[in-house]
């Protein structure tokens, strides 16, 4: 995600765990405002660094177009359903970020991701 002629380009200027968590926010952002309909809805994450920026609780100190685009999506989605981020602990077994590691490590080989009835939490 930071090649700025992709269509999902949201301005990481470089390839890291926090660029990736926060372009996963955007992405979970995003598909809340195309599902206005319903209650609220909680994003996890396992970078806590990530969630504050998005929620605009904290200040990037790099990556700041990045930072920006995503904590606007934060306030858009939040103002059609409330939003709260909840940070979980990485690799202690949760089986949707454990899922969501998988999706990322297999999209970074430039494999597909099994299929969630054969996956299993801690399976690369």
């Amino acid at each position: 995600m930071t090649d700025p002629s992709q269509p999902d380009y949201l301005g990481a200027e470089v390839g890291s765990n926090n660029t990736a968590e926060l372009t996963a926010i955007a992405h979970a952002a995003r598909w809340v405002l195309t599902h206005p309909e319903g209650g609220g809805v909680v994003i996890r994450g396992d970078s806590q660094y990530a969630l504050n920026i998005a929620s605009g609780e904290w200040r990037a100190k790099a990556n700041q177009d990045l930072a920006e685009s995503v904590k606007g999506l934060w306030q858009e989605a939040g103002s059609i359903r409330g939003l709260r981020a909840e940070h979980v602990r990485a690799h202690r077994g949760h089986r949707w970020n454990e899922r969501a590691d998988h999706l990322a490590f297999r999209a970074m080989q430039g494999e597909s991701a099994l299929p969630l009835q054969f996956w299993k939490p801690g399976q690369r």
